[in-house]
């Protein structure tokens, strides 16, 4: 008779480190406190509950970001999680326009045709400088208006291409920081 085979080496998991970072990222509607099912599977390993920190991004977002997707870095550190939020392109733009806060759920395919400066442009690059991958700071201002392009919008009452061909071309001047 076969005797039986004995299960191979089971590992346990490692001891969990407190002292470990963990970092998470989410997308969360500004000032909107989220489904909890949606942040579950990955504040649950971490051992965080996903109700309390859906709290924390609504609070965290709520001034600034109100009604605007935005992106959010939890930082997990021994069971609590500090929120920062790490805005993308489209939402720095789509902030500098001052558009009034909509409900999402009743108005779909918000057209963003406003016009912003070109002040506001040098504000987000400025923002975005750190995770840019220009060398200059002109590379990163024409990035922003890349992102004006499809986002819809003008700058200065102008095609954000044209503004971008008169930086290469070095007729418009964008200062150095």
């Amino acid at each position: 008779a076969a005797r039986a085979e004995s299960p191979p080496e089971v590992k346990m998991p490692p001891k969990f480190d407190p002292t470990a970072i963990a970092y998470v990222y989410v997308r969360v509607t500004g000032g909107v406190v989220g489904a909890a099912s949606s942040l579950a599977p990955k504040l649950g390993p971490l051992g965080l509950s996903p109700k309390k920190i859906g709290d924390d991004l609504a609070k965290a977002t709520k001034k600034d970001w109100a009604g605007l997707r935005v992106t959010c870095r939890l930082v997990v550190q021994n069971r609590q999680a500090q929120v920062e939020v790490v805005p993308s392109a489209g939402a720095l733009v789509i902030r500098a326009l001052k558009e009034p806060v909509v409900d999402r759920k009743k108005v779909k395919h918000l057209q963003h045709d406003g016009n912003i400066t070109m002040d506001d442009v040098y504000e987000c690059a400025r923002i975005m400088r750190p995770r840019s991958m220009a060398r200059k700071f002109a590379g990163t201002v024409k990035e922003i208006l890349g992102t004006c392009v499809s986002v819809g919008c003008t700058v200065d009452g102008e095609d954000p291409k044209d503004l971008q061909a008169a930086i290469d071309e070095g007729e418009l001047v964008c200062p150095d920081e």
